[in-house]
């Protein structure tokens, strides 16, 4: 897989809080700069580079005096409106040296969730990449509440991933990987090199998340690698500290971990009912299909639903459980609620019957649905 990456074309690549700032919160410009020059060394390989930067609220903490990182809303939308202008600016200056334009993209999960607005935000960075624009994502921690929030930009960046059809994801942290225990704790911790499927047992390696500075630990990275995972995009965690970082995982050079992909790519409509819209309500199946789901792909009939519940209108994007109760798939529902609890059980046959009329066959059709991993 690493050896692939040589010829991989279009990247997102993240950049936490820690990495680009002191201890103090203040930006370290020498590190920024070191970051640029390699990203700007990957646009003039021919390769097309989305960087997911964060570091607004840090920089914000900075220019407005705070020692601690905020702790309410409105204080963090203050030091992130400080913030990422200050960000962006620096990034301007420093990439113009190199003779390229940057542009600020600032999401928020709304963004993900509604199916147009998706659309847009995906078209947007497509024309800017094919502009030869280096894109900057940034949440939009100035006007994001927690309803709205994508939480932390580890998940934003494999979003961006699936989002841009990005054939690599390579997240730069204060840590080179993903060890076998703390290694600020244990001496003893060893740097697993590749990570094939995300068990339970590699998410308990994770730990807890959270440093004084950044939102997210190596917990949220675990989530962004499973994301990325389904995306079918491989993923790697590596020093951003390290001057020359992006250069070796671009090359192949096995350093720090790399998250294997899925075995299948899906589309990009599904990875959205997978990972970014909002989800309305959820039905229960039967047995039968959900092996028909996850066995043979095959669209969900009314036939196999057991018990529906939420709030949710045709076209709205639902969770499917398993009889046991776990979500293993989402899809775009053909029928609300109501009509749903009618025809549960029911032959696709008899829903005219029922309804009065038949619009579809199938609850959620096949090319609606997505497979959670």
């Amino acid at each position: 897989m690493r050896e692939k990456f040589t010829d991989i074309n279009r990247l997102v690549i993240k950049v936490g809080t820690r990495v680009l700032t002191h201890e103090t919160g203040k930006l370290n410009l020498h590190r920024i700069e070191s970051l640029v020059r390699e990203v700007a060394d990957l646009t003039n390989s021919g390769r097309e580079v989305i960087l997911v930067s964060s570091g607004a609220v840090g920089a914000g903490m900075g220019k407005l005096g705070l020692n601690e990182k905020p702790k309410t809303i409105p204080e963090k939308q203050a030091a992130a409106a400080v913030g990422q202008g200050l960000m962006m600016h620096i990034y301007e200056k420093l990439f113009a040296e190199y003779g390229l334009v940057v542009a600020q993209v600032l999401l928020t999960r709304e963004d993900v969730a509604d199916r147009r607005r998706y659309l847009n935000a995906r078209n947007a960075l497509f024309r800017l990449l094919q502009f030869g624009v280096v894109p900057i994502v940034n949440e939009n921690d100035t006007i994001a509440i927690e309803e709205i929030r994508l939480g932390d930009n580890d998940t934003l960046s494999a979003m961006v991933a699936g989002l841009a059809d990005a054939g690599l994801l390579i997240i730069l942290s204060d840590i080179e990987g993903l060890y076998t225990s703390n290694p600020r704790e244990n001496s003893a911790a060893q740097l697993i090199s590749e990570v094939e499927e995300i068990t339970p047992e590699i998410e308990i390696l994770a730990g807890g998340a959270g440093t004084k500075m950044g939102t997210g630990g190596m917990v949220t990275k675990i989530q962004a690698a499973r994301i990325a995972a389904s995306f079918g995009i491989p993923m790697v965690i590596t020093h951003g500290k390290k001057t020359g970082a992006l250069r070796r995982v671009v090359a192949g050079d096995p350093c720090g971990t790399l998250f294997l992909p899925g075995e299948h790519k899906p589309a990009a409509k599904k990875r959205w009912i997978a990972f970014g819209s909002n989800i309305k309500g959820s039905i229960t199946v039967d047995q039968g299909a959900y092996e028909a789901v996850i066995k043979h792909g095959r669209s969900l009939l009314p036939i196999g639903v057991v018990d529906a519940q939420g709030e949710f209108h045709t076209g709205n994007v639902i969770s499917i459980l398993s009889p046991q109760g776990d979500e293993f798939a989402r899809g775009i529902t053909n029928y609300h609620l109501e009509e749903l609890i009618k025809i549960k059980g029911k032959n696709s046959s008899d829903i005219e019957n029922i309804l009065g009329y038949k619009d579809f066959d199938e609850v959620i059709h096949r090319d609606n649905l997505a497979v959670r991993v």
